[in-house]
């Protein structure tokens, strides 16, 4: 069982977040108004891999099964991700550079500004415009209007859909048909990284994640997909041009959250009273109220959770800079009071069914879930 945080890792907005990257590898490519808050060198080419679930204490504690990686990391540095500690905050986070609380892509699930209700935010909805959720420019947008080639190395399916428009716009899209094969992906990346007189390439890599959450990330899996992440990165930095340079973080990191440490919302008489929506994950809810039932709605939950989470209003974890400067247009997405669990549990719901196929967890602000390593080849 993991011991109570005792305090919540409040990410690190301008100085080293998820959101401070693509800035910093726009200022080392000479691009004028950027700043390199995590002084990464001057290179011309860069080569942005994403490893979705690869906490840094995740890898520490593997670093046997990693030897490139933990090799990288023995020099390197380490990034908050956002809050929620989830990919798709995380993604628009590295795609806009801003912080969650400006570019409004706020968990997995929040509330939907057009027309209410519930939006998944992978699964999306038929007819929803990513410019309706997330209309700031992203930076891949605002480094390609500065003569910068762009590029997204990504699997097929994720072509045009909303997190990738939300998040990524800008970047050519190169789709990975088979996710399995390492040398296709390693032969698309090195030539887009070769493109043009500056480059930048984003590459997404998600097998470990999918791990994580179906058998945990405290395993024999975890441990044997890590290391075959661990040769690609090695493969790939040798594939790619002599002035490239590769830069290798994770989304967040993961927690495993066994079935005896869920509170089950349903078998708590009274939990789930005054709700009108419900969103988030089960290691970040978000709960919906009317106004004159939040702070009733607070009290219960801070009540039946005590000690094993930070059961804050949305005033209250604005006010503690959970999200970043918070734009006014988008705080309404959040929930009225957010539950962010300080153990190893879950919050869950027999509404959501497939989530308890989960084993691996992520989204709140433990050192686990919010630190990620910066990797630097």
């Amino acid at each position: 069982m993991e011991a109570l945080a005792p305090t919540p890792v409040v990410p690190s907005y301008g100085s080293s977040a998820l959101s401070d990257v693509v800035p910093s590898l726009a200022a080392s490519l000479g691009v004028d108004g950027w700043g390199n808050a995590l002084g990464v060198p001057e290179a011309s080419r860069w080569v942005l891999l994403l490893v979705d679930g690869l906490g840094d204490l995740n890898l520490a504690e593997a670093a046997a099964d990693a030897p490139f990686l933990s090799g990288l990391r023995s020099a390197g540095g380490r990034l908050t991700a956002g809050v929620p500690s989830t990919t798709v905050t995380s993604i628009t986070s590295l795609g806009t550079a801003l912080p969650p609380g400006q570019h409004g892509m706020l968990g997995y699930s929040f509330r939907n500004p057009v027309g209410g209700g519930l939006l998944n935010a992978l699964l999306w909805e038929n007819g929803l415009s990513a410019y309706d959720i997330q209309p700031r420019l992203t930076a891949f947008e605002r480094l390609a209007r500065s003569g910068v080639t762009l590029t997204s190395v990504s699997p097929a399916r994720f072509a045009g859909t909303g997190l990738t428009e939300a998040a990524l716009r800008g970047a050519r899209f190169q789709p990975v048909p088979d996710e399995n094969d390492d040398a296709a992906r390693i032969a698309w990346t090195a030539d887009a990284a070769a493109s043009g007189e500056k480059s930048l390439v984003y590459l997404y890599e998600r097998s470990l994640d999918h791990t994580g959450h179906g058998q945990g990330w405290r395993t024999p899996a975890w441990r044997s997909t890590l290391r075959r992440i661990d040769g690609f990165a090695a493969r790939l930095r040798a594939a790619l041009p002599s002035e490239a340079r590769l830069l290798i973080t994770g989304d967040h990191g993961m927690v495993d959250a066994p079935r005896d440490r869920w509170l089950i919302v349903e078998d708590v008489p009274g939990l789930g009273s005054d709700l009108t929506l419900f969103a988030g994950e089960g290691r970040f809810r978000q709960l919906y109220a009317e106004p004159k039932r939040v702070p009733e709605v607070r009290k219960r939950w801070a009540a039946t959770l005590g000690e094993r989470a930070w059961v804050l209003t949305r005033e209250e974890a604005i006010e503690a800079g959970w999200f970043g400067p918070m734009d006014p247009r988008m705080a309404s997405r959040l929930g009225d009071v957010v539950v962010a669990m300080r153990d190893d549990g879950a919050v869950m719901t027999r509404s959501q069914p497939r989530e308890f196929g989960l084993v691996g967890m992520h989204g709140s602000l433990t050192e686990l879930e919010t630190r990620v390593p910066l990797l630097v080849a």
